[in-house]
């Protein structure tokens, strides 16, 4: 890899990273500042009020403690969409813009080499999505000990979820690198990657809604991530986890294989 191009990558990013820390930050703050032991009776009656929308975010299991409601109403939903969509942006910023602007080239013309070039935006897009996952980590743990009296988190658990979290993110993240090694134009490069990660997700939601559509689990990988198992220690969901790695593994290498070998409009 290059570490200067790293740096540079690095720097280019770090608002936009900074953006979806904020967000997170946020929501965050939002479902923790909910969260009173007294109020579960009457979330769970909500919950049997609307049972489609709150399976299809992910939020139909009853929260019994502190961690149990974060990984309930955070770890379902809202930590999968907003990362994933923080590397469909830095996919295309990292390597489809060069590609469609033709700055290939100029790279190119360097002794950079088109393996050097792939390992070091890949190693950017890994360092955002760690940075992503730390500070969640970290920010909630924080805050919940700040905000929420006489409860507290099983760091073990959390640090569990969380694991399995940047396991699948590493997943839908080499969905996206995979795409922007593949195509040239912005719509393909962006479009693929992007569309099978929506499409995994609405799956997800479409199979949560209705024990009809459980088969429907079989056709997401984000069936293998699941934070309520992680966090209760069950060994299949570390097994899932890590099936989770070896797959991103594997496509980011595809990835880097393909555009070594593809034709770049130069």
């Amino acid at each position: 890899m290059s570490w200067t191009l790293y740096q540079k990558e690095l720097k280019s990013n770090y608002k936009i990273l900074l953006l979806f820390l904020v967000v997170i930050t946020m929501y965050s703050s939002i479902i923790i500042a909910m969260y009173d032991p007294d109020m579960n009776s009457s979330l769970e009656i909500l919950a049997k009020s609307m049972p489609q929308i709150f399976a299809a975010f992910g939020m139909m299991n009853i929260a019994t403690t502190l961690l149990d409601f974060i990984t309930n109403y955070l770890y379902g939903f809202i930590l999968i969409v907003f990362p994933f969509l923080l590397s469909v942006i830095l996919c295309y910023r990292l390597i489809g813009k060069y590609v469609d602007h033709g700055s290939m080239a100029y790279l190119l013309a360097t002794p950079l080499s088109r393996q050097q070039f792939m390992m070091t935006q890949l190693m950017v897009l890994l360092t955002a999505l760690v940075i992503v996952v730390i500070y969640a980590f970290g920010f909630i743990s924080i805050y919940a000990w700040l905000m929420v009296k006489d409860a507290s988190i099983d760091m073990i658990s959390f640090l569990s979820v969380n694991i399995g979290l940047l396991g699948i993110h590493c997943l839908l993240g080499s969905l996206c690198y995979l795409s922007c090694a593949l195509f040239n134009e912005a719509k393909l490069s962006i479009g693929f990657g992007a569309g099978l990660g929506i499409v995994f997700i609405l799956i997800q939601m479409l199979s949560d809604v209705s024990q009809q559509f459980e088969i429907l689990n079989y056709l997401t990988p984000l069936t293998l991530f699941d934070p309520q198992s992680l966090s209760s220690g069950e060994y299949q969901a570390f097994v899932y986890v890590f099936i989770l790695f070896v797959s991103a593994l594997l496509l980011f290498r595809i990835g880097q294989f393909l555009f070594k070998k593809r034709d770049l409009p130069l």
